[in-house]
């Protein structure tokens, strides 16, 4: 049998599907993905025994229906070079042998029985089914991401929380250190709960959703979930316990209130923390009127910077330590053109969020843990 398919469409999905592959696999045929020739559409499956992606792309021509695996390596390689083309695909379904026909020449590769390729478990419990816009999905795991948690006896800690509330959908994602809370409002649902995706299930989603208004849908029960968003399923274990109460450490009314342009803030920060302790990066921000100073110290080393830039503050002179690093993170992550700190003491965490005038939609809520500054400056 043979089908033809645009040479930029098989390539792209080839890419997405592998992103839920590992380089060391105890099934040998997960190193391959599945191929389905149904009628007019091929059927691209992916997997990690734990995570199937499946994504699915018209068919220029086909003329028979067909089930094989491909090693993802031997197959996307020469795929890269090409330019958008047809792609002709010739199997010999007795020898499985694999002729792939392009403009310029041909390569030939030796395909797989699919028979022993594994299928994803079905959800056996009650059903609960959400749905949103593709955009809202990438935005809530992609910023929580990077505050996730990489201890795997605190294997919940690893994965971004979604509490489903009556009237809004909330991310969550901590290691204990930093934390990040983004709440979209508005968002009326006819049940609660809470799930946790896992850490590789984020970064999956990350890398494959568009960031627009496709609609997504989400079902899972209490053990397995299964996301749709146009072509692309995917389907997963959910990581099992109990979220920590994030909203617990979450301090409310922090006294001191400073605005500053982000892109400053970041700059001056990264330039800070190259003279910082390497080991703790930590970098001390001292508030006065309408001015920060930001400092670090490396007494190892003796190396030191400083830093002054204006700001929106006429509270009372504070000083507070955080991790440089940490600082960085977060102002990536913010995208608008300033940002609000909202501080307390020396031992009371410092949240950060940014300025925007659409808080009635969606509320990005993103919190750090202070250093001591004095234990830190003191041991360099």
């Amino acid at each position: 049998m043979n089908f033809t398919v645009s040479s930029s469409a098989i390539s792209s999905r080839f890419a997405a599907a592998a992103k839920v592959q590992v380089s060391k696999n105890l099934i040998p045929i997960l190193d391959f993905f599945l191929l389905e020739v149904k009628g007019d559409t091929l059927v691209i499956t992916a997997s990690d025994s734990e995570k199937y992606l499946t994504c699915t792309l018209p068919l220029i021509s086909s003329n028979g229906d067909a089930r094989f695996c491909v090693a993802a390596k031997t197959i996307m390689e020469p795929l890269k070079e090409l330019p958008e083309q047809p792609l002709t695909f010739d199997l010999n379904t007795d020898t499985f042998s694999l002729k792939c026909s392009h403009s310029s020449g041909s390569f030939e590769i030796v395909a797989q029985d699919a028979s022993p390729y594994p299928q994803p478990a079905d959800m056996t419990g009650e059903i609960h089914r959400l749905s949103f816009k593709a955009s809202e999905l990438a935005n809530g795991v992609s910023r929580c991401l990077f505050a996730t948690g990489n201890d795997e006896i605190r294997l919940v800690m690893t994965g971004v929380c979604l509490d489903i509330k009556p009237d809004e959908l909330i991310f969550a994602g901590t290691d204990g250190r930093r934390l990040v809370r983004n709440t979209l409002k508005n968002k009326p649902n006819d049940f609660t709960r809470s799930l946790v995706l896992p850490k590789k299930v984020c970064s999956v989603l990350k890398s494959v959703l568009a960031k627009d208004d496709i609609p997504v849908e989400l079902e899972f029960d209490d053990e397995r979930a299964r996301i749709v968003a146009g072509e692309m399923e995917l389907r997963f274990t959910l990581i099992e316990g109990r979220y920590p109460n994030y909203n617990g450490v979450i301090p409310t009314g922090n006294p001191y209130v400073v605005t500053v342009d982000r892109q400053s803030f970041a700059s001056a920060v990264k330039r800070v923390s190259a003279f910082s302790n390497q080991s703790s990066m930590l970098v001390r921000l001292e508030l006065a009127d309408g001015n920060i100073h930001i400092s670090g110290h490396d007494y190892d080393h003796s190396t030191s910077a400083e830093e002054h830039l204006c700001c929106d503050y006429h509270g009372n002179p504070i000083s507070i330590g955080f991790s440089g690093q940490y600082l960085l993170e977060i102002a990536s992550m913010l995208e608008t053109p300033s940002i609000k700190l909202e501080l307390g003491d020396s031992s009371r965490p410092g949240i950060i969020r940014p300025v925007t005038d659409n808080e009635d939609k969606e509320e990005l809520l993103m919190l750090i843990m202070p250093m001591r500054v004095e234990d830190n400056m003191g041991g360099m």
